[in-house]
């Protein structure tokens, strides 16, 4: 990906990790005159002929408007997405309040979708030929360490030696060498539980809606995608991860089709699946010497209620933002007043979700029925009261608070 081999060795801010998050940061500070480099030791690339990746992104508003700002919305990412028009919980955990429901529809806070569905590796390759066509430069390397010397920090990789910057994006995701270089201490956790991915095709509409189906192992996730397909996220016990793994395509479709009762009708063409370990952490601060932790760098949550990425793409943007600003006024972008900024903004929105979505992770896997009629019975709540509702969809589905300037309507 770099232009030639004799590569430019200083920049104000360098960005490490070519996921979606880094990559949108890269393009936002590049725009805005910002001279930028992103080192990552892979970039998105096409996938093979026949292949389909199982990843989605469940992109509500303030995202939209982020890849409507830089160009991709609709034009290049709508043509492969489904519109999120309804949002289903349904408690099917099969204690005494089973079959708690609660369905929201985005007609009752505007006439645009929640948000949208859109495939991974397509998101990420429109922002790499974005950071592209912005001339963003790109080197292909891994960060190693970041030292910070006074006004400047030393980004040293393992190929191409020592880089320097004002500032660093670290957006390496939850094992970041640059997070543990700055000295950021983080808590973590985990569960007993994996994360199974894939996409399938069903026979039955799914009228524009993700349904999230609570089990006693965890939720069973469904997302529109468009021709009669969705995108499944469904968490398991280790044990049964083992069982759902070793079956065939036909076998687990059958799987999936007992699982959500027929609701999408005939469950088939299954993609490779793909399944990953459910754990949790949180970065003590999200910036120290000179380093701004955004994404998987600064924050872990299982795949609940659609705010993982979501929130990623918020870090990017308010650092961004704040790097923006501060050079406007001539002050220094790495400075602590500035991270000291970011990290009061992002952990007011990081933090709250955080334990929201623990919380409901582990209400599923109590061995306590108590627990479970509560968590069911606090969903009818939901479905009943009218200002609890319009609080719920506006803080998980449609935040309008903490935004960056960019995300808000």
């Amino acid at each position: 990906m770099e232009q030639n081999s004799d590569l430019e060795k200083n920049f104000d801010v360098i960005v490490a990790g070519g996921g979606p998050a880094g990559l949108s940061a890269a393009c936002l500070l590049n725009e805005q005159g910002v001279k930028t480099a992103i080192i990552s030791p892979f970039f998105p690339k096409k996938a093979p002929k026949g292949f389909r990746d199982p990843r989605t992104i469940a992109m509500m508003q303030p995202s939209v408007r982020l890849m409507e700002h830089l160009k991709l919305w609709p034009d290049v990412l709508e043509k492969c997405s489904s519109p999120l028009l309804k949002l289903r919980l349904l408690d099917d955990s099969g204690h005494s309040f089973d079959g708690s429901d609660v369905t929201f529809s985005s007609e009752e806070l505007s006439n645009e979708p929640f948000g949208w569905n859109v495939p991974l590796p397509e998101l990420s390759l429109a922002l790499l030929d974005k950071a592209r066509s912005l001339g963003v430069e790109f080197i292909t390397d891994e960060a190693l360490s970041c030292p910070s010397r006074g006004d400047e920090i030393h980004v040293n990789t393992k190929k191409h030696g020592k880089f320097i910057a004002k500032a660093v994006i670290a957006a390496d995701g939850r094992n970041s060498n640059l997070r543990k270089s700055a000295g950021i201490a983080v808590a973590k956790w985990s569960y007993d539980q994996f994360a199974i991915g894939a996409v399938f095709k069903h026979s039955g509409p799914h009228h524009d809606m993700s349904t999230e189906c609570h089990k006693q192992d965890g939720p069973i996730t469904t997302v529109p995608m468009p021709d009669n397909h969705s995108s499944l996220v469904w968490m398991v016990r280790p044990e049964r991860k083992d069982h759902l793994m070793s079956l065939d395509d036909d076998a687990f479709a059958t799987e999936i089709q007992r699982e959500l009762h027929g609701s999408l009708g005939v469950i088939s063409d299954v993609t490779d699946r793909k399944a990953f370990p459910m754990e949790g952490m949180n970065a003590m601060t999200y910036g120290k010497n000179r380093v701004f932790l955004i994404g998987e760098a600064a924050h872990v949550v299982p795949p609940i209620g659609a705010q993982g990425l979501n929130m990623s793409l918020r870090d990017g943007a308010m650092a961004a933002e704040l790097i923006g600003d501060a050079l406007a006024f001539n002050e220094d972008i790495g400075s602590d007043s500035v991270l000291e900024k970011y990290d009061t903004a992002r952990r007011r929105d990081v933090w709250p979700r955080q334990k929201a979505i623990d919380l409901m992770n582990r209400t599923l896997l109590s061995d306590m029925p108590a627990i479970h009629d509560l968590r069911a019975i606090g969903l009818k709540l939901v479905d009943k009261i009218k200002p609890l509702r319009d609080k719920v969809m506006h803080e998980g589905i449609a935040p309008e608070t903490n935004l960056p300037r960019i995300m808000q309507n």
